[in-house]
């Protein structure tokens, strides 16, 4: 079993987040696959953009604005 390590993109309202995270390679058909904290991460993270709980998102992840260039 081996570790990589992965950035997740989590989109939610006018926020991204770059979420590292480890998928885990076993070998099997299942795999790459989160563990179950990183995947707990992930949802808090998005929970706390749709808050708008930025220094909570911001604890976990690297959040980004978007904003529009063209409409």
């Amino acid at each position: 079993m081996t570790t990589r390590h992965h950035t997740k993109l989590v989109h939610e309202g006018d926020y991204v987040a770059e979420v590292d995270v480890e998928l885990i390679d076993s070998g099997t058909g299942w795999s790459p696959y989160l563990s179950l904290d990183d995947a707990y991460k992930i949802d808090d993270v998005r929970e706390a953009l749709r808050r708008e709980d930025l220094k909570a998102a911001t604890g976990l992840a690297r959040i980004f604005s978007l904003t529009a260039v063209a409409v």
